[in-house]
C-alpha cells in the first residue's frame, strides 16, 4: 500500500471493464464505449484514433499500429502487425552512393507508408461489435471541434516551431509558434478523412483523394511513393512470441516489432534474485542496464522484415538467456551495443482495455518522432511518419532499408498469462525504452510484489547509446555508486517513456489499472 502522506495515484479497481490510455479524453471515450455496449478492441480503438488530436505529435492516422487481441471466452492471443512498408523505389545502393550513412527522419526515404488505418478497419472487421461509424464518432467530433492542449503535450511541443514542409506549419503550428497548454487544438481536415472511413472503409484512405493528398507532400520533397505502395498496404494477422519470467509468460508481438528483445531481457534477468535488491539501488540498476545492453545487441543484429529475420529462436531460446546472464560483471558496467539508429525518441500512445466479457486488447500507436518526419499532407493534413528511419543502411544487414521491406519497430504491445490464462494487457512507451520498460515493469511486478500503478510510478533507468539513463527519482547517491562501476551516468531533460496496465486480480475478483504520471492520461472502469 503506497503511503497516503505523499503524492501518487492508487490503482484503479472495477469490476466490469476498463480502459487506460495517457490522455484522460481518450480514456472517457473509451469507458464511454464500452459501457454502451461495445468490447475492448471498439474502445480501443476509439481511444486510439482520438489520441490523433489529443497527442499529435505522438501518434495519427499517417503513422503505425500493432495490436495484440485476446478475444473473450478463450486465452488464445492474436496479433496484429499493422506497420507499412518501404516504397517500391526505394534504393539503397543509391543512398549510399549519395553519401548517406543513415536514414535521416524528414528525408524522402524515412517515410514508409502509414499501415495504421488498416489495422484499425481489420480490428473492428474481425473482433468489434459496434462498427467504425460508432468507433469513430468520438475522434470526428474532437477532431473538427479541438481539444484543449494537455500540460505533458505542451511540455512535448515546446520549441517546435519549422517543420519540413510548409503544410506542417498550417495545420500543427498557431502562427508560426507551438500551441500551449489550454490553447484549442483541432484537425478539421481529418475530420473528414475518419468520416470517409467510416463510410467507405480502408480503401478510402488508401486511394483517391486522400492518397493523393499524402502523395504530393511525399513527392514535393522528392519521394518515390506511388499510389501503388498505398493500395499495396495490408495490415497481417499473426502468431505472438512468448516466453516465461518467474510465474508468468510474458507474450509479445513478433517481428518487426522488438517484442522478442522483451523476453530475452527478461530471461536474462530471470538468472538473479531480483526480489532481494532494492528496486531502486544500484546493485538492481545494474543488473538491468547490463541485461539490457545485452538484449538490445542482440536485437540490433538479428531484428528487422519478419521476412528478413532469421535468428529468431536464438533470441527466444533459454540458453541463449543463461548464456547471456553468465558475462554480466557485477563489478564493472560492460561497453553497450552499436547503435542502430541516432535518435532516442519517445512518441507513442498505448492503450490497454479489458471488457466485461474477458476480451482484452493491447494497442500501440505511432508515428515514430515527434510530430513524425514533421511533412503534412495540403489539404488534410496526414502527418507522414518516419519510420524508415529505423532501417540501417549497412549492407547486408536483415534490417536493411529495401523497397517493400518492414523496418524494425520499436513499438510492443505486450500481455501476460498465469498457468494459462489472461493475466494482464500492458505497454510501455518511450521509444527504444519499450523492451526495457517491459523487464522493469516484470521485475516491479513479480519480484517486488507492486500493483500496476505502483510498477508504473517507480522511477526509471536505461541504458543505451554508452550512456545510463536516471530519472530524478532515483538518489544521487545510487547514482555515483554506479558511475563507480564504470556507468556514464546522464539525468535526461524529460521523463523515460510512459506505461498503461489492466491486471485481472484473481483474488480480488476485478481488475486493477495503472496509468503513468508521466503523461496526462488515466485508468478508468466500471
Amino acid at each position: 500500500m503506497r503511503d497516503f502522506h505523499l503524492p501518487g495515484r492508487s490503482p484503479v479497481l472495477a469490476a466490469n471493464g476498463m480502459i487506460a490510455t495517457s490522455h484522460p479524453l481518450a480514456a472517457a471515450e473509451g469507458l464511454s464505449i464500452l459501457k454502451s455496449g461495445g468490447n475492448a478492441v471498439d474502445a480501443a480503438l476509439a481511444a486510439a484514433v482520438l489520441l490523433g488530436v489529443c497527442e499529435p505529435q505522438m501518434t495519427g492516422i499517417g503513422g503505425d499500429l500493432f495490436a495484440l487481441v485476446k478475444p473473450a471466452g478463450t486465452d488464445r492471443i492474436e496479433a496484429l502487425n499493422g506497420s507499412g512498408r518501404a516504397p517500391a523505389g526505394l534504393d539503397p545502393e543509391r543512398l549510399r552512393d549519395d553519401g548517406a550513412e543513415k536514414i535521416v527522419s524528414g528525408t524522402p526515404a524515412s517515410i514508409t507508408i502509414p499501415g495504421a488505418v488498416d489495422a484499425v478497419c481489420q480490428l473492428a472487421d474481425r473482433h468489434g461489435r459496434l462498427g467504425l461509424d460508432r468507433i469513430l464518432a468520438p475522434a470526428i467530433r474532437y477532431f473538427e471541434e479541438g481539444v484543449p492542449i494537455a500540460p505533458r503535450v505542451a511540455f512535448d511541443l515546446a520549441g517546435i516551431t519549422t517543420g519540413t514542409n510548409d503544410a506542417f506549419a498550417a495545420h500543427y503550428l498557431k502562427d508560426g509558434r507551438p500551441f500551449g497548454t489550454g490553447e484549442t487544438f483541432a484537425l478539421p481536415g481529418q475530420a473528414t478523412v475518419l468520416r470517409r472511413i467510416a463510410n467507405e472503409g480502408a480503401r478510402a484512405f488508401y486511394e483517391g483523394d486522400i492518397a493523393d493528398d499524402m502523395l504530393a507532400a511525399a513527392a514535393a520533397i522528392g519521394g518515390t511513393h506511388t499510389a501503388a505502395d498505398f493500395a499495396a498496404t495490408a495490415a497481417d494477422w499473426g502468431t505472438p512470441v512468448s516466453g516465461p519470467y518467474r510465474d508468468l509468460e510474458l507474450v509479445e508481438h513478433p517481428p518487426n516489432g522488438q517484442g522478442a528483445t522483451a523476453i530475452l531481457l527478461a530471461g536474462i534477468l530471470s538468472h538473479f534474485d531480483m526480489a532481494a535488491l532494492d528496486p531502486n539501488g544500484a546493485h538492481r540498476i545494474h543488473i538491468h542496464a547490463e541485461a539490457t545492453k545485452l538484449a538490445y545487441a542482440a536485437r540490433n543484429r538479428i531484428l528487422a522484415d519478419p521476412d528478413h529475420t532469421a535468428r529468431l529462436d536464438w533470441m527466444l531460446s533459454p540458453d541463449t538467456a543463461a548464456s547471456l546472464a553468465g558475462q554480466i560483471d557485477m563489478a564493472r558496467a560492460s561497453d553497450g551495443p552499436t547503435a542502430l539508429r541516432e535518435a532516442f525518441h519517445r512518441d507513442t500512445v498505448y492503450v490497454a482495455v479489458v471488457d466485461r466479457d474477458g476480451m482484452a486488447a493491447s494497442l500501440i500507436y505511432s508515428i515514430f518522432d515527434t510530430f513524425g518526419a514533421k511533412v503534412a499532407s495540403p489539404k488534410y493534413g496526414i502527418l507522414l511518419h518516419n519510420r524508415g528511419s529505423g532501417f540501417t543502411l549497412e549492407k547486408g544487414h536483415p534490417n536493411e532499408a529495401g523497397p517493400g521491406k518492414r523496418p524494425m519497430h520499436t513499438i510492443i504491445p505486450g500481455m501476460t498469462r498465469k498457468d494459462g490464462t489472461f493475466d494482464m494487457t500492458f505497454g510501455v512507451m518511450g521509444g527504444q525504452y519499450q523492451a526495457s520498460g517491459h523487464g522493469h515493469m516484470l521485475v516491479n511486478l513479480c519480484d517486488h510484489g507492486m500493483d500496476p500503478q505502483a510498477a508504473i510510478d517507480a522511477p526509471r533507468h536505461f541504458a543505451i547509446d554508452g550512456r545510463l539513463d536516471l530519472e530524478r527519482g532515483i538518489g544521487d547517491d545510487v547514482a555515483q555508486a554506479l558511475a563507480d562501476k564504470g556507468h556514464k551516468v546522464t539525468r535526461p531533460s524529460g521523463p523515460i517513456g510512459g506505461a498503461q496496465a489492466i491486471r485481472r486480480d484473481r483474488t480480488l475478483g476485478c481488475l486493477v489499472g495503472g496509468s503513468d504520471p508521466r503523461k496526462d492520461g488515466c485508468a478508468l472502469g466500471y
